[in-house]
């Protein structure tokens, strides 16, 4: 079964009832706490986001609720995702070192 989330501050909490995080996860602020980092370094964006779905997809362990990609580039379509808010924010710092070593 998908779990699905919201952000309370930068803490996901796990919602049960599908349509309160529909209704919720659509909401324009929803939208904009949602995003971790957004940095562009030249031609390139490097993008942190909460998805509000856990991409685990089976098997054990915390979910994984956070994703960084890079869009253009040399590094276009590198993708990491993560459990926590911490985790998303340091991958993010780490895609954007990526982009320019």
């Amino acid at each position: 079964m998908i779990g699905h989330y919201i952000l309370e501050g930068k803490v996901p909490v796990k919602v049960d009832d599908f349509m309160t995080w529909a209704i919720r996860f659509q909401q324009q602020e929803e939208w904009e706490k949602s995003r971790v980092a957004y940095t562009t370094i030249g031609n390139v964006n490097v993008s942190t986001i909460f998805l509000g779905i856990d991409h685990r997809h089976g098997g054990g362990g915390p979910p994984i609720l956070f994703e960084t990609m890079i869009f253009g580039g040399e590094h276009g379509g590198y993708c990491e995702r993560y459990c926590t808010w911490e985790e998303a924010e340091k991958g993010h710092h780490e895609a954007c070192a990526l982009v320019l070593s």
